[in-house]
């Protein structure tokens, strides 16, 4: 198998196994506070990571860890894990998805702004009619207005932050030890939210504790083996090829959707998912052209 169609499986899965980690996490906030849930969560993914680092022979701590750039990049996965975290407690898994497939358009807008790369009028243009999409979705002012969805809104924005973050990290760091360091700041950011009651009660669902904390399990498990599936894809092949292959994730998430949660996307919702993901993927087409271009 040629290694960008090895590459494109591997982000299929990835996409896949992400799709059920947020089925699975959103399972666990109807039976424990989505603070507890985002702070076991961390738990779970440190120590993850850690053995991921150690079996590749890394240390568990390097002084590159201190970069001032890490720090920023702590507090975007913060927001990112945070919101995403909440909208899924509170809002519809199909549209919470959707709407984080935005974060791509962002990181084009962002890398614009920030490391001066050049975008052209289509891709702004692009990026403008994908926050229309997601304004579809979110219908401020009207009666399928959710105040949970702009949760996911804030993830959108933490994501793209943080993924900038990591193409400024030091290049020293292994992709294992960006992660053991990402799920670490989870762990108190969960304690305050806990605390503070935030996402508390989830979508009105409840579910037995114990079988609460089985899917919190399942969902750090599937998480790093989609987290590993993810940086196979990315290693195997071609970056410009594979990427367009994470929107597959919005597909599973509204089978997930439908078939487990009984979620029924209305027009509007559908209209705005497939705005997104045109514009998504056309900006990501585009970039690759421009990048060949030069």
């Amino acid at each position: 198998m040629q290694d960008n169609a090895r590459g494109s499986l591997f982000m299929v899965l990835a996409m896949g196994g992400f799709a059920i980690e947020d089925l699975l996490i959103k399972l666990a906030t109807r039976g424990l506070p989505a603070g507890l849930v985002l702070m076991l969560f961390g738990l779970g993914g440190c120590l993850g990571f850690a053995l991921l680092a150690r079996r590749a022979g890394q240390t568990l701590f390097s002084p590159a860890m201190l970069h001032p750039v890490m720090g920023l990049k702590a507090l975007a996965e913060v927001t990112g894990r945070l919101g995403y975290t909440l909208a899924l407690a509170t809002t519809a898994l199909s549209s919470a998805s959707a709407i984080m497939q935005a974060t791509p358009l962002v990181v084009v807008a962002g890398a614009a702004l920030v490391f001066g790369e050049t975008v052209g009028w289509r891709r702004w243009s692009a990026i403008g009619i994908g926050f229309a999409g997601v304004l579809m979705i979110l219908r401020p002012g009207l009666d399928g207005f959710t105040t949970g969805a702009l949760w996911a809104v804030v993830s959108v924005f933490g994501f793209a932050a943080r993924d900038l973050a990591t193409r400024a990290a030091p290049k020293l760091l292994s992709n294992a030890q960006l992660g053991l360091t990402g799920f670490a700041v989870l762990v108190p950011t969960g304690a305050v939210t806990w605390a503070l009651g935030l996402g508390h009660g989830g979508d009105g669902a409840h579910l037995a504790p114990m079988l609460s904390a089985l899917c919190l399990a399942g969902a750090i498990c599937v998480g790093i083996g989609a987290y590993s599936a993810l940086t196979t894809a990315m290693r195997v092949g071609e970056v410009s090829v594979v990427t367009p292959f994470r929107y597959t994730r919005l597909i599973f998430a509204m089978i997930l959707g439908a078939g487990l949660l009984a979620e029924r996307p209305d027009a509007m919702t559908l209209a705005g998912s497939a705005l997104i993901l045109a514009t998504g993927i056309y900006t990501l087409l585009r970039t690759r052209r421009v990048a060949r271009g030069a």
